[in-house]
């Protein structure tokens, strides 16, 4: 049902090149050009500029693929949607953050499948903006991210918190003690999630409050995969900050400890955000109870749009 010409403009960003994107779409690269040419001539604007080797999107065009992508995903949701009606077969898009993934949630996401039966959900990882982005687009169903939801257009309901610990070997001669001071942590060499993670964010927050700087520790290593940084603290090569959640197996195991650092308070949500028009609020509800069930807690969360309780 999309239009073609906007399958040709997705072809051509996508792929970088006229040629490519008309071997993709079974058309000739005339026909692939003027689509792009049809789209610019009726929305008056300039969609890709030469570069030397490449195409690059304009200003304007940048806008246009935005809302092509997100025409596409309701065109991909809508065929879906029908054939899931014909087959009474269900599916889902979540989108989690890189900390969700090392937490209880893909066990949770796992134990609903089982529980709803004929139920398949493709998992996505990726920042929070990023999995914020792919909602707008239309392109998950839901999102499991950490941090409060402060968007109009979304409601969410909180699965649970977590706190930011610093996490040590069981060999450091810190996991002896019951708290670190930030004295004691800037001589440690510390492995950090990447700049644009949420865990790294709120740590950062926690030392602004204090007039402190990430510059006055000692940052060795930088890394986006959190079974990485585990690994390596459990090797003896730093300590790191990371969320209570996502080393609960290695605490049971006694595998590493996690200590609270003096003075700094990082709490948050572990939000489950969706559009206001998602329609099955009975499979939200089975989530949540599914990961009451795996965490053991009881407390009943209410649905919340981002600003306050529905």
């Amino acid at each position: 049902m999309i239009d073609h010409r906007l399958l040709s403009l997705l072809a051509v960003y996508e792929t970088g090149s006229f040629t490519r994107a008309a071997e993709r779409l079974n058309l000739s690269q005339p026909t692939a050009s003027q689509h792009v040419h049809q789209l610019e001539k009726e929305l008056h604007v300039h969609i890709f500029e030469r570069v030397p080797g490449a195409l690059r999107l304009t200003r304007e065009g940048d806008i246009v693929v935005k809302y092509a992508r997100r025409m596409q995903a309701l065109d991909n949701n809508l065929v879906e949607a029908l054939a899931m009606e014909r087959t009474q077969v269900t599916s889902l898009t979540v989108g989690i953050t890189h900390t969700a993934e090392s937490n209880a949630i893909a066990e949770t996401l796992a134990r609903f499948v089982n529980l709803r039966g004929q139920m398949s959900i493709k998992m996505i990882t990726g920042s929070a903006n990023e999995l914020f982005e792919a909602l707008k687009n239309y392109e998950l169903d839901m999102a499991i991210v950490e941090g409060s939801v402060s968007d109009q257009r979304f409601h969410s309901v909180m699965l649970d918190t977590d706190c930011l610990v610093l996490a040590v070997a069981p060999e450091h001669p810190l996991a002896q003690h019951n708290m670190v001071t930030v004295e004691e942590l800037k001589r440690e060499k510390l492995i950090l999630r990447l700049p644009d993670s949420g865990t790294r964010s709120l740590f950062i927050s926690a030392l602004e409050t204090h007039n402190l700087h990430l510059n006055d520790f000692n940052v060795v290593l930088e890394i986006d995969n959190i079974a990485t940084i585990k690994d390596l603290i459990r090797r003896g090569f730093g300590v790191s900050v990371l969320p209570r959640s996502t080393c609960m197996d290695e605490l049971s195991k006694r595998k590493m400890v996690a200590l609270p650092i003096e003075n700094l308070t990082m709490m948050r949500e572990i939000n489950l955000v969706y559009s206001r028009d998602f329609g099955h609020p009975e499979l939200l509800q089975d989530i949540v109870r599914c990961y009451n069930d795996l965490s053991g807690g009881q407390q009943s969360k209410p649905v919340r749009s981002g600003r306050g309780l529905l």
